[in-house]
């Protein structure tokens, strides 16, 4: 069975709680998985049914008995989502400004309206003027509540206002009642006009898609195509100032690339011929010519995006909390205002039931959840688009939460807290030359792509002859066997000696060991070593300031080396001689340890980091894995939970830090918006507030909750 994805854009989607709903309803489809992503209006639908036309349009009938005005506009090319995205902006502010017409004009008839009440004493005067006014200002949330009455989907907040203001008609509170339409209105009128904001806000985040690719006519003349057009191994030409359309190897040209948009980093790269570009990528200073090495739907760029539009399917426990919770919210606040109707004149004698009535109004103005339910999916969402903005891919809002909580982070070595750029630092040979010594040792490690093994020959520096070597066999965590020249060769660790009954020195040094052995003799050994990384040390001061109790590296090197590297940049545990199966073990036995410590209040959590190639199945058990170097690693994106595209550790406390004030933001606008809540619940209850002033406490707390999520975009370093 093949699962396709298809995405589209919602045009007119406002009401966070309806993109919960439409995401519920069309779940209950057959056959659709289906992700709404409100603070970008987009719908993904995974399914094995072929997109028809009928089906969209079945689709959209769902959702329109949700929304009323959504319609859904398939994302299928680059020209057309920047079109809709202009064309739906142009619409949004078509309706706002038509909505915002519609309040200048009510305002001076509202105002115009009390000096009528002091001066008119016909009762149906007042009600006609007032009455007309009402529904010229309140037109579209009674249309919204009659379709929603119609769909059985009644309660939600147009039809609690509604009832509201007709509540209050019903009491002679005329003036009250266009007074809460009113502000109402304006209070919506900002909260669309502030999530457009922010889904533009987030929107900018993620425009490093390029817009065209240059290719070379015959004539030599340059002309602009479609960057999916390029296939795999065509050429491209990447002028001074344009971002790079696709991934690429430059076979012409040396220049300075910014790479920021991609790692966060400011510092251009300076490339030349034979180097790797990266798409996303802008071109500084001199023409390039490049060879494609992946299409645009694989390119670096289109993961990028991918990854960041598809972290709103994956939501944090908070976001799931307010999702449960406002489904509870407003039936409660609905029951208790019908219990406030009709207990007090029950139970107090001097509590008319008008009093108790009005009061039970100002219960329904106050239970929608909006607040709550825009604003927390949005810091979330904002803090994932800060982070993509340095260079680090979270790939869903769970992720960014369980960040907050690791206490205790275990570390690979080679190419975490190391470069990874091996360098032979001795060579020692007891029978054979030194030269000779490295041409049988480079001849056998010719056989292997491991960064050790590519030091080697690097070390050796002449051509290898491929034809003198066979049998080449892995030892994995020890070494390598095979045949070079009709001899039998052993190179790897002492453990590959100790197998094969070898009988070698043990050295107590910090570098990296190789011995070699030629038929079963042995003829010395090579060392090793690696260089730390110039921010390794600095970044693990500052996760230690964090609060990260408890660092751990794991490493199949040496135990003196892992310890030698541990001590220099502030480790707190190391061990060494680990073969794969055992780093899991020590793994499992951490998490284990650390689950036992904190079941009780469950507030600790254990992250994996390596470079993404060789640790996918630690990076998976972990509670939560992070891939270093993920610009240009597939291996990277796919098994990470968190991926940072360049190889600094610096990024790790810094997606800390993101995640941490988008979860102290998302806890804010909860303590604030439920606060309000309920401080007019209880002034309704016992009769301190009036309908206008919880209508204007309650649109007030949405506008500055999605507001306060805004600033999970703007983080200073």
């Amino acid at each position: 069975m093949i699962i396709m994805t298809y995405k589209f854009k919602m045009q007119g989607l406002s009401c966070a709680n309806c993109a919960q709903k439409i995401e519920t309803r069309l779940n209950n489809l057959n056959q659709v998985k289906v992700t709404v992503n409100f603070a970008q209006a987009q719908l993904t639908i995974d399914t094995d049914q072929v997109m028809e036309p009928n089906l969209i349009q079945s689709l959209e009938k769902n959702v329109q008995e949700v929304e009323q005005g959504v319609k859904l506009v398939p994302l299928f090319e680059l020209e057309e989502e920047s079109n809709l995205d202009l064309d739906e902006n142009n619409n949004s502010k078509s309706v706002l400004d038509s909505e915002g017409w519609r309040i200048l004009i009510t305002i001076p008839l509202f105002i115009l309206g009390f000096f009528l009440t002091n001066h008119i004493s016909s009762e149906w005067l007042l009600v006609g003027y007032f009455g007309l006014t009402y529904l010229f200002i309140g037109q579209n949330v009674l249309k919204t509540t009659w379709n929603k009455i119609k769909n059985k989907d009644w309660l939600e907040e147009n039809f609690l206002m509604t009832i509201a203001t007709l509540g209050a008609f019903a009491i002679g509170e005329y003036p009250e009642a266009v007074a809460v339409m009113l502000f109402y209105s304006i209070g919506e009128w900002f909260q669309d006009r502030a999530v457009e904001q922010s889904r533009q806000s987030i929107q900018s985040l993620m425009a490093i898609r390029p817009d065209f690719a240059r290719i070379q006519q015959t004539d030599g003349s340059l002309s602009k195509i479609d960057p999916r057009e390029l296939v795999e191994g065509q050429e491209f030409v990447v002028a001074v100032g344009d971002k790079v359309p696709l991934d690429g190897q430059i076979i012409n040209g040396q220049s300075q690339v910014d790479h920021s948009a991609i790692t966060g980093e400011s510092l251009p790269q300076s490339l030349k011929e034979g180097d790797t570009l990266y798409s996303g990528s802008i071109n500084l200073s001199s023409q390039l010519t490049a060879k494609v090495t992946k299409t645009f739907k694989d390119s670096t760029v289109s993961q990028i995006i991918d990854l960041v539009e598809n972290a709103s399917s994956k939501k944090a426990p908070t976001e799931k909390f307010i999702t449960r919770f406002a489904r509870i919210y407003t039936p409660v606040v609905v029951g208790l205002a019908v219990l406030l109707a009709v207990l007090p004149p029950i139970f107090f004698s001097d509590i008319s039931l008008s009093t108790s009535f009005y009061r039970a109004l100002q219960f329904l103005v106050i239970s929608c959840p909006c607040a709550l339910v825009v604003s927390v999916p949005m810091s979330f969402y904002g803090g994932i688009g800060a982070a993509a903005r340095e260079g680090i891919m979270v790939k869903g809002g769970n992720f960014l939460e369980t960040l907050t909580k690791v206490k205790t982070l275990v570390l690979d070595k080679t190419g975490t807290i190391t470069q990874g750029n091996f360098a032979i630092d001795q060579v020692e040979s007891l029978h054979l030359s030194d030269e000779k010594f490295l041409e049988m040792l480079a001849h056998l490690e010719s056989q292997s792509h491991h960064p050790i093994a590519l030091s080697i020959q690097e070390a050796y520096g002449q051509t290898l002859d491929p034809d003198r070597v066979q049998e080449v066999e892995t030892i994995s965590g020890k070494g390598l066997k095979g045949i070079v020249d009709g001899k039998t060769l052993l190179a790897g660790n002492k453990d590959l000696m100790d197998q094969f009954t070898i009988e070698v020195p043990e050295l107590k040094t910090a570098a990296t060991v190789v011995y070699l052995s030629i038929n079963q003799e042995y003829q010395g050994y090579v060392l090793i070593k690696d260089q730390i990384k110039p921010d390794s040390q600095s970044a693990l001061k500052e996760l230690h300031q964090l609060g990260i109790s408890s660092t751990i590296l794991l490493s199949g090197d040496n135990q003196a080396t892992v310890d030698e590297i541990a001590q220099l940049v502030g480790i707190d545990q190391a061990k060494g001689n680990l073969l794969p199966q055992e780093k899991m073990a020590e793994l499992e036995t951490i998490i284990e340890s650390v689950n036992t410590q904190s079941s009780k209040n469950n507030t600790s959590s254990v992250a994996f980091i390596g470079d993404g190639i060789n640790d996918a199945p630690a990076l998976a058990r972990a509670d939560i894995g992070i891939a270093m170097g993920g610009m240009g690693s597939d291996a990277a994106i796919e098994s990470a939970d968190i991926v940072i595209m360049n190889d600094s550790l610096a990024k790790l406390p810094r997606a800390i830090k993101i995640a941490r004030k988008a979860l102290h933001i998302a806890r804010q606008n909860i303590i604030f918006a439920l606060g309000i809540k309920i401080l007019f619940l209880i002034l309704a209850t016992i009769g301190y507030s009036s309908m206008w002033m919880a209508i204007v406490a309650d649109v007030g707390v949405t506008i500055l909750a999605v507001l306060n999520s805004l600033r999970t975009l703007n983080q200073a370093k």
